[in-house]
């Protein structure tokens, strides 16, 4: 076999490709695994969603290679999504960039503003693809410390203590992932000036606003934000759209145009069709957004009782399509602890650990399940 590269050397296989496959095998032999783990929407999108594509593929040119950049049609829906739900103005031609979803964000942007050996800060507990892409363009990860005794919010007076010299990209997530924890403004005011101080970008990924949100926000909403700061944010999980692809980042036209750069290197414009859906997606109205929240609502309460059955703690004000818990005292290891409810009840819950040192004590609910196999898992303990 041919050696493979370097950089595959510094990263693992990704922690739900390896466990969901595992997963698998067990609901193979015959055992009924119920899924808590993965965050991948099990609703649909809305009918004119659907609508949508199913006209648009009948349009004369929609098989076609599109634009890098998206129809503009999709920038504009971007654009008015952003100016009615946050109130942030962005340029459609220069300051949005549409994406095949944002996990494909997190690459380009690395790609586009890292060398090797530079810097880069990645909140732990926080998203894995944040190090894994790091590591894969051969700069060097630094974990900041998120804590729950500190609202998971950094101590922005102990990083700065730190020599931040070679420090490029800084990684935040509010509502954050997996903890559900949400910023302040206030909060945004600070970061946005560290990163200033430090001549650090700062990257939100902002793809759980609107789940069981009262608040929605965007790290855009704050003046001057776009000169170090950009945001990304996707269709996954507001539309029930994870399977599609779709996602986008927002900046100032100078790092918008650097992150083309490798964007239109690396894949064509995403399909007609599905940029056709993603701009009725955009048009929704509250009331898509309160029956989607109806559902999760009803959802989280039963996940609630199930983490009390299991003698966790957990924090009723945290938002987004996940439940964060905290585990007993007794017990030492959380990968175990799952290990063994999977094996022996057969339900899959994530470990805090795969997000990050700071996760360990802690295990994490998906909402993307059934309320009917949410009491049943109840009903096996």
């Amino acid at each position: 076999m041919i050696e493979t590269a370097e950089r595959l050397k510094t990263v693992q296989e990704y922690y739900f490709s390896r466990k969901l496959r595992e997963v698998r095998g067990l609901i193979a032999e015959g055992r009924p695994v119920i899924n808590m783990g993965i965050g991948s929407p099990d609703l649909a999108p809305s009918s004119k969603v659907i609508d949508a594509v199913q006209n648009a593929i009948l349009e004369d040119g929609a098989h076609q290679y599109q634009s890098y950049q998206g129809l503009p049609e999709l920038r504009t829906a971007i654009a008015s999504f952003y100016k009615n739900s946050f109130g942030v103005q962005a340029d459609p031609a220069t300051e949005i960039l549409p994406l095949m979803g944002s996990k494909e964000g997190i690459m380009h942007i690395s790609m586009a503003f890292l060398d090797k050996g530079d810097e880069v800060l990645v909140p732990n507990p926080g998203y894995p693809t944040y190090t894994s892409v790091t590591k894969l363009v051969e700069a060097v990860p630094v974990y900041y410390d998120l804590k729950e005794e500190n609202g998971w919010f950094p101590d922005l007076d102990a990083l700065e203590a730190k020599d931040l010299s070679k420090v490029k990209i800084m990684w935040v997530c509010y509502p954050h992932m997996p903890t559900g924890a949400s910023a302040t403004k206030e909060q945004f005011s600070q970061l946005i000036a560290f990163a200033k101080r430090n001549n650090i970008l700062l990257v939100n990924d902002n793809p759980y606003s609107f789940v069981l949100n009262k608040n929605p926000q965007s790290i855009l909403e704050i003046e001057g934000a776009k000169e170090n700061c950009l945001e990304l944010n996707s269709l996954s999980k507001t539309f029930n759209m994870a399977g599609w692809r779709v996602g986008f980042v927002l900046g100032s036209p100078e790092h918008i145009s650097a992150i083309l750069k490798v964007k239109s290197n690396m894949d064509s414009g995403m399909f007609y069709g599905i940029q056709k859906g993603a701009i009725a997606a955009l048009q929704s109205t509250d009331d898509w957004y309160n029956s989607l929240n109806d559902v999760y609502e009803e959802r989280r309460n039963l996940i609630f009782k199930l983490v009390d059955k299991l003698g966790c703690s957990f924090d009723s004000k945290a938002v987004g399509m996940f439940v964060w818990a905290k585990l007993p005292n007794t017990v030492s290891s959380a990968e175990a602890f799952i290990d063994d409810i999977l094996y022996d009840k057969n339900i899959f819950i994530t470990p805090g650990t795969i997000f990050g040192s700071n996760g360990e004590g802690y295990i994490r609910f998906s909402l993307c399940v059934t309320k009917e196999k949410i009491k049943e898992a109840i009903d096996r303990f």
